[in-house]
């Protein structure tokens, strides 16, 4: 599969069990973990250029080799790791928003993307992942200490503004399982 494009599917199926409700979360998942957490935090685990991945190629409209502003962090709630964000924007053009996305640090994207509302979500895109997949084991290696099942369960969606895009996939890790709250949509 690390050759091979992912199959990334519109629609999730049964087999997802409980992170069913997660993984269609429409609105914000940071907002629904700050809720669902005591302590809600986001831990930047690197932010700097990096290659573009193969699957992603298309839906940034980069070239294979091409350099991605990249971000990856883990979502922890009560300090523990639930999800692996894996969150690519391509270096050009320049855009305003570059300045906000290299500035983050330990502040969510998620907050940033859903706080402005020129901001347009595309479609969430499902897939799980497995051992042969650069995210699986990009997870993995930050977590070394924690017993990965040999699927994680995957989303991603595209953000715009005018002529940035921001392609976000969140990766849910084993914690997510556990924490029972998470599975229960927030109230409106």
């Amino acid at each position: 599969m690390s050759r091979a494009l992912l199959h990334w599917h519109p629609h999730v199926g049964d087999e997802a069990g409980a992170l069913r409700s997660l993984l269609q979360e429409r609105g914000s998942l940071t907002l629904r973990l700050r809720r669902a957490a005591g302590e809600f935090s986001v831990r930047c685990l690197y932010q700097r250029a990096a290659p573009v991945l193969r699957d992603e190629i298309s839906c940034l409209k980069a070239r294979a080799g091409e350099k991605v502003w990249t971000r990856e962090v883990l979502l922890c709630c009560d300090g523990e790791p639930v999800v692996f964000a894996h969150s690519v924007m391509p270096c050009h053009p320049q855009h305003p928003f570059d300045r906000s996305f290299a500035a983050l640090q330990s502040r969510s994207l998620g907050a940033v993307l859903f706080a402005d509302p020129r901001i347009w979500r595309g479609p969430l895109e499902f897939c799980p992942l497995d051992t042969r997949t650069p995210l699986y084991r990009r997870a993995e290696a930050a977590l070394p200490d924690v017993l990965f099942s040999p699927h994680l369960w995957a989303r991603r969606s595209r953000f715009s503004h005018r002529a940035k895009d921001v392609l976000v996939t969140e990766v849910f890790l084993p914690a997510a399982l556990h924490f029972h709250k998470l599975s229960r949509p927030y109230p409106c």
